[in-house]
């Protein structure tokens, strides 16, 4: 277990202040002889948190704590801010899904700011004259990639619901950055000197060009004005800055440029709706675990967490291989019924209790034996429709992040643009989604059978986002964890939460354990990562990792043990974990 040492010493886990505290890592244990983590206490003190994937947007949700703000209000500050320094990832261009846990009540919503196709959109919108389903690349920088943003949508109801300071205190901070500029990461910088289609697009060259002609590169000093005229005026407005107005023509001027042009119009926009849904939720060792229903992939989440309880996988840990085929054989299962049946629930019937019901959990793990065959078929659940298998790509982008305040309100939110830089056009400083090719290209397999997550006008796509809050059995908060990655992002979640929940690790141990996704006929994930006895254990178990999955993995958690808070971010990225102690005692 040294390596998990020399891993905790690479990372660096930021604690503000004289009274701050972050939980520092435990000590290896054996881990079959780990129990689950303990839960909160009767009564403890609350603690103010941010979790974020960046340092300028981790401090910019922390300095709104200090103001007294609310869990939303940092969650504001936070996207703000990631719109501009982590623009490959997500921004007011795209979507998110939250998960909002009430200190209060103990109730958790989601928040559901999925995009969604525009009225014109047809089901054959992704498909070339002769019927073939559009290269990735063609479609990805075309104006129909583009969907209705949800982001703002679902950030002001959200705040409307729960915040605490006033709307249009909000955004200074992120303002004040692109007006004054900031210094491009190395992870940004990296994404600008990768291979991916959309740093050929118009709008990301002039962006990111320098005066002499060639891409900006880590380090360079980075304005954005025109994103500090657009925060001005949202905080102002309020979404309506968005979605009415000014911007809302130059999306729509944008989106229906050329090559193959988009449908979306000033009607659309200003139709957009976020859902309130309530959350779908299971348990997993001593926890209840919450989740977003479909468009989002909670269900599958928790399919693959209710298959893991069917084995003995939490008695084993990080250094067996058995561990991990089980782990890898349960995710195949999880992803066969995922990509067969969750869609927009407006649109087609999700057999989610069917999927969750005990006696389908205890008869898909059946399936798990002693070696990897072949991939395995979706399962036919209670209320299952009949449907056709998808293969949507969903790319790599997303950022995700934590917050939680004095009140013990927590936020879980996965927000994306979707692939890197979205679709590769701007508007206002911001980057555009591209989260229509989320759907599946072709809307009908060979033999005629619909495909759940079809094109349809003002559908949500499907989404593999799937931010998590854990309760303890009386309700009270217990933990959060979500993260970035396309459909890989149920893998390594599921990984991390196995391994806080299951194996005891302190949480920046587990979301540095290796990524392993398996998913239908491919084993992909760190493959240079894993400790030569699991990789030829794996090989026994005819499971082959290969490397793969392209932005790898933002993991995101923390876990409440004996009334603190063990936050981990991945480092992978270039995350934070700020805590301070709150100045007030919840009773629970």
């Amino acid at each position: 277990m040294r390596w998990f040492r020399t891993l905790w010493a690479m990372v660096s886990v930021v604690a503000l202040a004289s009274c701050a505290s972050v939980s520092p890592p435990a000590a290896t244990t054996t881990p079959a002889a780990s129990a689950a983590p303990p839960v909160a206490e009767t009564e403890a003190r609350a603690q103010k948190f941010v979790v974020v994937a960046n340092p300028l947007a981790a401090e910019a949700g922390m300095a709104v704590l200090r103001r007294g703000g609310s869990a939303v209000d940092a969650a504001i500050a936070i996207q703000a801010m990631l719109s501009l320094v982590e623009p490959q990832s997500s921004g007011m261009g795209g979507g998110a899904f939250m998960t909002f846990y009430d200190g209060r009540t103990r109730a958790i919503t989601v928040y559901d700011g999925r995009e969604v196709a525009p009225a014109g959109a047809t089901p054959g919108m992704f498909l070339d004259p002769a019927g073939k389903p559009l290269s990735f690349p063609e479609a990805v920088l075309s104006g129909r990639a583009t969907g209705v943003p949800g982001a703002v949508a679902l950030l002001k109801l959200a705040h409307d619901e729960h915040g605490a300071l006033p709307w249009n205190g909000l955004f200074g901070d992120a303002e004040r950055t692109a007006r004054e500029g900031f210094t491009i990461s190395p992870r940004l910088g990296g994404m600008l000197q990768g291979r991916f289609a959309e740093l050929g697009a118009p709008d990301v060259r002039t962006y990111f060009r320098r005066p002499d002609g060639s891409m900006k590169q880590a380090g360079d000093r980075l304005l954005n004005p025109a994103y500090a005229d657009f925060l001005r005026r949202l905080a102002a407005q309020g979404s309506d800055a968005l979605y009415r107005g000014a911007t809302a023509q130059r999306i729509v001027d944008r989106v229906q440029a050329g090559p193959l042009p988009g449908s979306m119009t000033l009607a659309d926009l200003a139709a957009y709706r976020p859902v309130k849904r309530e959350p779908v939720c299971g348990t997993f060792r001593v926890y209840r675990v919450c989740a977003p229903p479909p468009p989002a992939s909670g269900v599958g989440m928790l399919e693959l967490l209710s298959l893991l309880d069917k084995t003995d996988v939490a008695t084993r840990g990080p250094a067996d291989p058995q561990a991990w085929f089980l782990f890898a054989e349960a995710s195949r299962i999880m992803y066969a019924d995922r990509d067969r049946y969750v869609g927009d629930p407006a649109f087609v019937s999700v057999p989610v209790a069917g999927l969750l019901a005990p006696a389908y959990i205890a008869e898909r793990a059946k399936l798990i034996g002693a070696r990897a065959g072949a991939p395995p078929a979706a399962g036919t659940p209670a209320g299952a429709p009949r449907a056709a298998n998808d293969n949507s790509r969903e790319p790599m982008g997303t950022s995700h992040f934590i917050v939680g305040d004095a009140n013990g309100n927590v936020v879980s939110m996965t927000t994306t643009v979707e692939s890197i830089f979205g679709s590769g056009r701007m508007v206002d400083g911001f980057f555009l989604n591209n989260q229509m090719t989320d759907f599946a290209f072709a809307p009908r397999d060979d033999a005629g059978r619909a495909v759940a997550n079809a094109v349809a006008p003002g559908k949500r796509p499907r989404s593999s986002m799937t931010p998590l809050i854990l309760v303890d059995r009386d309700g009270r908060f217990a933990g959060a964890i979500g993260s970035a990655g396309g459909n890989a992002i149920l893998a390594y979640v599921g990984k991390s939460l196995l391994a806080v929940a299951g194996w005891g690790l302190p949480m920046q141990e587990a979301i540095a354990l290796p990524n392993l996704i398996a998913r239908g006929a491919n084993f992909n994930g760190e493959a240079n990562k894993f400790v030569p006895a699991v990789t030829a254990g794996l090989a026994e178990r005819g499971i082959e990792v290969r490397p793969g999955q392209g932005e790898d993995s933002g993991v995101h958690g923390v876990m409440v043990r004996d009334g603190r808070i063990d936050g981990g971010f991945d480092p992978r990225r270039e995350g934070r974990v700020l805590i301070e102690p709150a100045r007030v005692r919840l009773t629970r």
